[in-house]
Formats: C-alpha cells, sequence, structure tokens
C-alpha cells in the first residue's frame, strides 16, 4: 500500500498554554512570567519534531470542527503534517493542556484529553478501512503511540491484529497515566519511552536510576525501553543488556515537551540508520537543546 506518510502520531493533538517564569514558585505562589499558547499535546509534539527531522508524519486524533480546532489543523498543515486521517468531531471541543513552569521545574499541569477519550477508536478508523491498512493487511510502519488513550482502548490496541506488524514506539504522557500501558508491556514489537517515575509505576519499585529502572521493566517482559532521568544518565534496556548515556550539561529553561522531543529524535535518528549508541547521543543532544531553548 502506498501512502504519503513515513510514521503515523497517534494520541493528543491539542492547544498547550505554558505559563513560564524564571523564579522558583512554590503552592499559591503569584509571579510575573510569559504564557503562550502553542500547538501541543503528546502525539502533536513527536510529529512537530519529527518533521523537523525531516519526515512527515500523520495524525491519528480528534480535533474538534471548532474555532480552535480549525485553527489548530492549518497549523499542522502548515507544519508539513499530514492532517487527513484526523477525526473531526461536530460534537466534542478541541482538547487543551495547561502548565505551570518554574525556575525548579513543572510546577503543575492539567490536561483536558475528554474528547480524546471520548472519541475512542473513531481516531483508528483509517488503520482499518483500507486507506492505511486494514485486518487483513495490517499498518507494518512506524507508530509514535501515546497514552492519553483510555485504558481501554490501549488494551484493544495490545491484542488487535492491526497493530500486529507495526513498530509501536510508546510514551505514557504522564506519570499519572503510565499505569495504563500496562497491557503494550508483552506486545512483541514495543519500545517503551518513559522516565524513571513512570517506570517505577509500572514496576510498582522504586528505582534509584535509568539503568535499574530499564533493567525492570526488561524483567517484566518489555522487549525495549529508554528510560530518561532529567540531567542523569539515560538507559537503554533489552534481554541483551543496558547502555547508559550521560546527557549534555545545559541551563533548563523549560521541560514540558522535553520528554517527546527525547522520543521523536531517536525514532528519526533510527529511521536514517544510525547505530543504536549514536541513537541514544542524537535523543539526548536534542532533548538538552529544546530544554535551554536553543530549539522550538
Amino acid at each position: 500500500m502506498q501512502t504519503s506518510q513515513d510514521i503515523l502520531c497517534i494520541g493528543s493533538v491539542l492547544w498547550d498554554m505554558v505559563g513560564r517564569t524564571d523564579r522558583h514558585m512554590k503552592s499559591g505562589a503569584d509571579v510575573p512570567g510569559r504564557i503562550e499558547t502553542l500547538p501541543g499535546g503528546v502525539a502533536l509534539n513527536i510529529a512537530m519534531t519529527l518533521s523537523g527531522f525531516g519526515l512527515r508524519p500523520a495524525l491519528l486524533s480528534v480535533v474538534g470542527d471548532d474555532a480552535e480546532g480549525h485553527a489548530l489543523v492549518q497549523r499542522c498543515v502548515s507544519m508539513g503534517l499530514v492532517t487527513e486521517y484526523l477525526y473531526r468531531s461536530k460534537d466534542l471541543p478541541t482538547d487543551r493542556y495547561m502548565a505551570i513552569e518554574g525556575a525548579n521545574g513543572l510546577v503543575a499541569a492539567i490536561a483536558d484529553a475528554h474528547s480524546l477519550e471520548a472519541a475512542g477508536d473513531k481516531i483508528l478508523s483509517a488503520l482499518s478501512d483500507g486507506r492505511l491498512g486494514s485486518a487483513d493487511a495490517p499498518f507494518e510502519g512506524v507508530v509514535a503511540l501515546d497514552g492519553n488513550l483510555t485504558t481501554v482502548l490501549l488494551a484493544e490496541i495490545a491484542r488487535s491484529p492491526l497493530f500486529a506488524k507495526a513498530d509501536l514506539r510508546i510514551a505514557p504522557a504522564s506519570p499519572g497515566k503510565a499505569e495504563r500501558l500496562m497491557p503494550l508491556i508483552s506486545h512483541p514489537n514495543a519500545t517503551f519511552y518513559v522516565n524513571r517515575e513512570e517506570a517505577s509505576i509500572l514496576c510498582q519499585s522504586k528505582f534509584e536510576d535509568s539503568a535499574s529502572a530499564a533493567k525492570g521493566l526488561v524483567g517484566r517482559g518489555l522487549g525495549r525501553v529508554l528510560v530518561t532521568d532529567g540531567g542523569d544518565p539515560a538507559s537503554e534496556g533489552t534481554p541483551d543488556g543496558v547502555r547508559s548515556m550521560t546527557p549534555p550539561p545545559v541551563l533548563v529553561t523549560r521541560v514540558t515537551g522535553a520528554g517527546d522531543t527525547f522520543m521523536a529524535a531517536h525514532i528519526a535518528a533510527e529511521l536514517r540508520g544510525e547505530t543504536p549508541e549514536a541513537a541514544l547521543q542524537t535523543a539526548l543532544n536534542a532533548a538538552a537543546a529544546y530544554v535551554c531553548g536553543e530549539t522550538e
């Protein structure tokens, strides 16, 4: 089947409202800063980064048939993303995400992804109706999947013939949604991208570093995992062992979207044919450039 995209990005596509300040914040703080409204959501963040590496990602998600949705789709098209497979709902509003970041990192965030959850498997119709694949001829490329989907839908994906041949790259979206990914741990083609906290939640065990977290997830049956840990070493784990690398030291100016950037950069590096060591280094360099504000 001939398609015009290099990778599918399935999950949240929404507007991010992010407030940032260079001051340390605690509960109840009221400080000056900057507030931006930007295209976001895990799936869209990954797609935008992949586009920056010269790839053509297609989005599978829900976007409301409202003013916010039309503006968001126009932005996506202007960035070279494939939007023809989006489910455009007349009944569901475009989702939103709000975060506050201080000099001490992410202070608080609220993800309003209720439309994505309500849309359910409607966002996957192109994978079953022949446009991207079907049960008899499933999609065989790379799929970036985020944990903003419901537990029920993620469990269906784990056993669905539509994803039997896909190279699944999976991110939990947030520590609070990490447990949703449990059904996918045993998928033979799954690679998880998590931080150390998310790994601890999935294994129900506290890890002191990314290497032990990667080893723990592989021990649970996962074929491959990449675990980040802020400025401390990140690790890639497989049944053959664990490799770790330290990210470049940078001044952190933002954190929202850093994990998505790491994941997208790693996928792009592997699609270019980079070795596992080089791909991990490429991903760490991209994430470092993002958090210090060198890249969008």
